[in-house]
């Protein structure tokens, strides 16, 4: 059995495509796939809650309404456990494999420090996935034949839209969980914007992300702690006219964490969601291109 196998009956990612794309956005959920191939619950010391505690769920229903709207969305059903897409190709831990890394891998970046590099070794708070080490051999079967054609999945997407529309805005979709708090009193944000502290995006994004989320009542953080990943980092090129913005979802909002189940709020959220991804994907294009909010 390979990569490849364990997600021969399910694709191991989807484009849900409108029935014509409308406007210049791609939505992503990378983190949100809930296929655990057997082969690779086989290799976790984990039971089957425990292995999702790094899961976003159900974050691409929660961000589905934006299809209808015009926008295609891509969305992992690989969960992150098996693979991380939000990372470096090849950022990988020598500690979780029983042959030398190759001289291309990122063995010393702070994500693969805590654990949480392509091939992840924990999940949620500390836990180690594995039973044992693995063969080099596996991390490079899951880059190979899951993480390189999601990118690329990805860049057609963001390319096509470029082209039809002269310029394109990836948002990506995320949940953070319930327990995070910020600053010295503790707030609990319900939302954190991020834009690699202002490099990934057009100003306007965000201010339009964080002013959108504030006025239906939400408390909305920005950058801290979760400024973007690397698909905002490598997408974000504003001066090509390629705008990559993150949000993330406090879990609280709507889900059970411990059954892993929507709660009563599930509903109301996506719901929000909808308005935030049609008012957002209504800015005005001029705004993009350098134009504060507050020009007109």
């Amino acid at each position: 059995m390979t990569a490849t196998d364990d997600f021969r009956a399910i694709p191991a990612f989807e484009v849900r495509s409108p029935a014509e794309q409308r406007v210049p956005f791609v939505f992503n959920s990378p983190h949100s796939g809930r296929v655990y191939p057997p082969r690779f619950l086989a290799m976790s010391k984990l039971d089957a809650s425990a292995i999702r505690r790094s899961e976003d769920c159900f974050v691409d229903d929660l961000f589905g309404g934006a299809v209808p709207l015009g926008a295609p969305m891509l969305a992992a059903n690989f969960p992150r456990a098996y693979l991380d897409a939000n990372r470096e190709p090849w950022e990988l831990d020598p500690r979780m494999f029983s042959d030398p890394l190759p001289p291309h891998a990122n063995a010393r970046s702070a994500r693969v420090a805590g654990g949480l590099g392509t091939v992840p070794r924990l999940v949620g708070e500390g836990q180690e996935i594995y039973k044992a080490k693995l063969k080099l051999a596996e991390a490079v079967m899951r880059v190979e034949t899951v993480y390189k054609p999601y990118h690329e999945q990805l860049k057609r997407l963001l390319t096509r839209t470029h082209s039809r529309f002269g310029f394109a805005v990836l948002v990506d979709c995320h949940s953070m969980p319930a327990s995070i708090r910020l600053g010295d009193n503790g707030m609990r944000p319900d939302f954190i914007v991020g834009d690699r502290f202002g490099v990934a995006c057009a100003p306007a994004l965000t201010e339009a992300a964080i002013g959108i989320l504030s006025g239906m009542g939400y408390t909305v953080a920005h950058n801290k702690p979760y400024a973007g990943g690397f698909i905002t980092e490598h997408y974000g090129r504003p001066a090509r006219g390629l705008h990559a913005i993150q949000i993330e979802v406090n879990r609280g909002l709507y889900l059970n964490e411990r059954t892993f189940e929507r709660t009563s709020g599930f509903a109301a959220l996506a719901s929000d969601l909808t308005r935030f991804a049609a008012d957002i994907m209504a800015i005005p294009e001029h705004y993009l291109h350098g134009l504060p909010l507050a020009a007109e």
